[in-house]
């Protein structure tokens, strides 16, 4: 995984500047004098952690996106299995990744930032999601309520799926129609994650 530049509490004001800065105007209309004036410090400063702009959106991304997905996973419990946690925790996932209020700006006013990670590359953020899934696919195969299989395929499908329906469930839904609204997508979300994971 890319190491990320934000390690330790040091940098998240100025993680939290930038954030704010975007949601006010956007990332293209975001400059670095405005976020270290934000964050109170020198733009030289910013400099020396963060090449561009676009690789400290890049870090305040991977740090929200992680925080949506490990918040989203439902703590183990008495009775409840590895696969219930793992399609509970992807569907919960989903819905607050929709929600967020900087993903949501990003679609809304900036979504060419996000076309190389769904068309060219894997970005940070999906590596250490791809890790998250792994690790949980490996308590499921050891737990059995999850079918045996290639660790890193499983992972890898299983971000297909969901990011799938993060980034295009909006262009299916009709929120009139209670048959095709969010609500009933993202019943047919856990219903696949279900299928695909059962042993």
């Amino acid at each position: 995984m890319t190491p990320i530049r934000h390690n330790g509490s040091d940098n998240d004001h100025v993680l939290d500047a930038v954030r704010d800065c975007v949601l006010a105007v956007g990332v293209r209309r975001t400059t670095l004098a405005d976020v270290a004036r934000r964050a109170g410090v020198s733009r030289m400063t910013l400099y020396r952690r963060w090449p561009d702009l676009r690789t400290l959106v890049g870090d305040l991304m991977t740090r929200e996106w992680i925080g949506v997905a490990t918040r989203a996973i439902p703590e183990p419990g008495s009775g409840t299995d590895t696969r219930t946690r793992m399609v509970d925790g992807l569907v919960a996932g989903v819905e607050a990744f929709r929600a967020h209020p900087l993903f949501r700006k990003i679609v809304d006013v900036d979504p060419e930032l996000l076309l190389p990670y769904v068309l060219d590359r894997r970005g940070a953020s999906q590596e250490a999601l791809l890790a998250l899934l792994a690790d949980g696919l490996r308590d499921g195969h050891a737990d059995g309520s999850v079918r045996p299989g290639h660790v890193e395929r499983q992972a890898r499908a299983l971000l297909l799926t969901v990011q799938s329906f993060t980034l295009s469930l909006r262009t299916m839904t009709d929120e009139d129609d209670p048959e095709l609204d969010s609500a009933a997508f993202l019943g047919e979300l856990r219903t696949l994650l279900e299928r695909t994971l059962t042993p």
